[in-house]
């Protein structure tokens, strides 16, 4: 029975040992893989946050999930395409330091910033009652306005897939877009595009598709707006006007807030009224007046034809 108990102690010992052989040599391996991490090449500070991306073939860690290191991941693998925004309707991209409309965006812009001290806003739709009320001027000169800032990450959004304006605006292909990303046949990556200018990137709506309003309906919608916000520092969504169809009641209820475009002297006082109706379960921001006339508004003291001003303080 001795013998027995000293073989039995002697390969409890035994085995002891090689646990603590194979502990060790575990610490060891992390050691190693720390030591790796901490030695390898990280990324450099973006500041501003919108400089040009790594050159090609740079490492970025994958696991990384801070919103900078995923800014720098999607810049270096956006489709980068030459913009050629049109100078006449972009008045950022206007030679003339004082063409119309300018300081009317960045009045906007300051009351958009004061309004996001005091509730959440990240998503804003871009709507009007009826066509043509230049809502698409609008958002792509607002998101001018907002990539302006130092270090603002801005996404422009045109989710009007009935009838797109956005990407002639900004002079860049119409797809893919918006709408092959719905119809899950391409990547965020594959329908972004990234101003080298600009902490700007766009997403066209795409090709034409049959069934408009089931994809903007679609939970793929939803989940895709979760997916860009901690990307960027603002959202801006260009939709089709609310009376005709149903797609920006849908989007209002997606978004933080609603920016509503009436044309001056052109859009019926009723059919404003009955577009607000329609986003009643969105929050209006406010209401951006359109080609108003210089003497309409103290934004006259500074030449321009846009005249943003609180929702409810306009005369009904």
């Amino acid at each position: 029975m001795s013998r027995i108990h000293e073989a039995l102690k002697r390969a409890e010992l035994e085995r002891a040992s090689g646990q603590n052989g194979q502990r060790n040599n575990g610490h060891g391996d992390r050691a190693g893989q720390g030591s790796a991490v901490e030695t390898a090449p990280m990324p450099a500070a973006v500041s501003p946050r919108f400089e040009l991306p790594p050159p090609s073939g740079a490492h970025i860690p994958a696991e990384a999930d801070t919103g900078a290191l995923q800014f720098e991941a999607m810049w270096s693998k956006c489709t980068r395409k030459a913009w050629d925004p049109d100078p006449k309707v972009i008045v950022f991209r206007n030679e003339d330091p004082h063409y119309p409309g300018a300081e009317q965006f960045r009045t906007l812009r300051s009351r958009l910033n004061r309004m996001r001290e005091t509730q959440p806003l990240q998503t804003i739709l871009i709507s009007s009652a009826v066509p043509a009320e230049g809502k698409t001027t609008v958002s792509c000169n607002l998101a001018y306005a907002l990539a302006q800032q130092q270090g603002s990450r801005v996404l422009l959004v045109d989710a009007d897939l009935r009838s797109p304006r956005v990407h002639f605006v900004l002079g860049t292909p119409a797809a893919p877009g918006l709408a092959e990303y719905l119809q899950n046949t391409a990547t965020e990556m594959e329908v972004m595009n990234c101003s080298s200018a600009d902490g700007l990137c766009f997403i066209p709506a795409g090709n034409h598709v049959s069934h408009p309003s089931e994809l903007i309906s679609s939970e793929r919608m939803r989940n895709f707006l979760e997916s860009v916000k901690p990307v960027f520092d603002w959202i801006i969504i260009d939709s089709p006007p609310a009376l005709p169809v149903a797609d920006a009641s849908v989007l209002g209820g997606l978004v933080d807030g609603v920016l509503f475009v009436v044309r001056a002297n052109s859009t019926p006082a009723e059919a404003s009224q009955r577009a607000c109706k329609e986003l009643r379960d969105a929050h209006i921001l406010g209401v951006i007046l359109n080609t108003a006339e210089e003497a309409a508004g103290y934004g006259s003291y500074y030449s321009g034809g846009y005249g943003p001003a609180p929702y409810g303080s306009q005369k009904k």
